[in-house]
């Protein structure tokens, strides 16, 4: 046998601020979720790159939900070894996903003990939290150890320690500032040049949101907000589709930031709502949300998501599992937008003396389209965007840099100076965000009622993606393919379609070295803003094709 924590690289001691109540009782139950090895990964990497790639003759050849198992599906050996033994401990209550490649299981704590040799469940408290806490080294059985990996949600790791359990990205912040008039549907549309015309007309056209954390949207708040703000051009009123369950009593701003605008960017097309209960970890339940994807054949193809998490706070394994979930929905044509976060290059403190930025995840996955925010240099007027200075962005201190962003990066860390210095972020990490719209001071319509002021990346990332939206309709009308993953052509644009953000830095650790400053906007590329905002036109030129 060989032992080792379940996730070597992060912290399992028990923070001093948590109380250890009792043992949790042996016959209550727990799921547990393995993700099995899956085979083919590199090929699957490799041929994500090539129907992404414009110059690719694979260009937009996408793979259905069942070639995609077909790809990465475990193999028999590993199927086997695996079932027999979870049966030899009486684990019967499974179920898997069509690709085969995860199974959740149901079992009683005295169960997964035994399944487990070496680990022992508590409860723990601390400010009127509790959790399930796994105490001690888990022990793997080498040969096992070749043929799946565990990913046990929510009972080995403590919430990030002096902020929020977690985070919609500071929940769609309110800006203090009373004076600006207000983001609003006919703002944007002014602003992107998106006419009375542009709304969508493909009847196989859809889109999605996602929401985590308890956060639930109210359709009265959708139907009043667009009867407010969306008079000037053909809209839907209705979310076609709720996956999961919507809770109920008060709604949530971030929940409703979302859907009122990536209906109203991308008027008129069908959209989604997936809504995810639980948390991973007191943290977003990202894992169980793809899950959701690998047992659906037919799902929207833009999906935003406005939520994410501090690398450092998430296990390289568990981001590494997403990340393969990722590049299975962009082997299917599936866009996936993410919201670079609220806190600039955000900050981590070492020691005393030593701090460094904090890039966070999904935003830093080098399989996701990451979205940063702007503000307008004159708050009343429809003028240029300048960066929001809450805009996130950096370098990833976990994934390496892709290929289709390596010009673009280098030529920012050669022409920008002067830069921060190297020790505060990885030089050759995956840097994003990758473009950007405006983040601040929005319009709401939450629990009946208008609010103002409503700002953050969470408002850009579902702006960006009913534009994405839009041209994949434009796409659809020429019986073309979706975007998919659209990184590798947003680089090789090289800002064509966007407008470019010059203007502007970021926050980060207030301290003597930075002294609260981060990145800078700069000519084409950087990492706060991206390649810049979308000109609706020209970017939907740049795409049709």
């Amino acid at each position: 046998v060989h032992g080792e924590l379940l996730e070597a690289d992060q912290d399992a001691s028990v923070p001093e601020d948590w109380i250890l109540v009792e043992r949790v009782g042996s016959l209550e139950e727990v799921e547990l979720t393995f993700a099995l090895k899956q085979q083919n990964v590199n090929q699957m990497d490799e041929l994500l790159k090539l129907v992404s790639d414009p110059d690719s003759h694979q260009y937009g050849k996408y793979l259905s939900l069942e070639e995609v198992a077909a790809l990465v599906r475990p193999s028999q050996l590993t199927e086997k070894v695996v079932q027999n033994w979870l049966q030899s401990h009486g684990v019967k209550n499974c179920h898997t996903v069509v690709t085969q490649d995860f199974l959740q299981c149901v079992m009683t704590v005295q169960v997964a003990e035994e399944l487990l040799p070496g680990t022992k469940f508590h409860l723990l408290r601390s400010d009127g939290t509790e959790i399930a806490f796994l105490l001690s080294f888990t022990v793997f059985f080498v040969c096992l150890f070749f043929f799946f990996y565990f990913l046990v949600g929510g009972v080995h790791r403590f919430p990030p320690k002096g902020k929020d359990i977690s985070k919609g990205w500071e929940g769609a912040r309110q800006s203090a500032l009373g004076f600006h008039l207000g983001v609003t549907p006919s703002v944007i549309r002014s602003r992107y040049n998106l006419t009375a015309k542009d709304v969508g007309t493909a009847t196989n056209n859809s889109q999605a949101v996602a929401q985590f954390l308890e956060q639930y949207y109210h359709p009265a708040d959708l139907a009043e907000f667009m009867c407010l703000f969306a008079g000037g051009f053909t809209h839907m009123s209705a979310v076609e589709r709720v996956v999961g369950t919507q809770g109920r009593g008060k709604a949530g701003i971030e929940a409703s930031l979302d859907v009122e605008y990536i209906m109203s960017s991308g008027a008129n097309i069908s959209t989604w709502v997936f809504t995810n209960p639980g948390r991973h970890e007191s943290q977003e339940p990202f894992l169980q949300w793809m899950l959701l994807l690998s047992n659906m054949s037919a799902v929207p193809w833009v999906h935003t998501i406005s939520y994410g998490d501090d690398e450092d706070s998430l296990s390289d394994a568990y981001m590494n599992r997403i990340n393969i979930e990722f590049m299975k929905a962009g082997l299917r044509g599936i866009s996936m937008l993410f919201a670079s976060g609220d806190s600039g290059a955000g900050c981590r403190h070492l020691t005393k003396e030593r701090n460094t930025f904090r890039p966070s995840f999904p935003a830093s996955s080098p399989y996701v389209t990451t979205v940063g925010g702007t503000s307008f240099k004159n708050p009343f007027k429809v003028t240029y965007e300048v960066t929001d200075y809450i805009s996130g962005g950096g370098f990833s201190n976990v994934f390496a840099r892709p290929g289709y962003q390596v010009a673009a990066v280098e030529a920012y860390l050669k022409s920008v100076q002067p830069l921060p210095p190297q020790t505060y972020f990885n030089i050759t990490g995956r840097a994003y965000p990758d473009l950007a719209a405006l983040s601040d001071n929005y319009w709401v319509v939450t629990n009946r009622v208008p609010v103002p002021w409503v700002s953050g990346t969470s408002a850009s990332t579902p702006v960006v993606g009913g534009i994405l939206s839009l041209i994949n309709d434009q796409r659809f009308l020429k019986g073309l393919p979706s975007l998919g993953f659209i990184n590798p052509r947003l680089y090789k644009l090289q800002g064509k379609g966007l407008y470019d953000v010059t203007e502007g830095c970021h926050l980060s650790c207030l301290d003597d070295k930075v002294e609260g400053k981060g990145f800078c906007a700069s000519p084409l590329w950087d990492p706060v803003t991206g390649w810049g905002t979308p000109n609706y036109p020209a970017l939907l030129k740049a795409l049709i094709d």
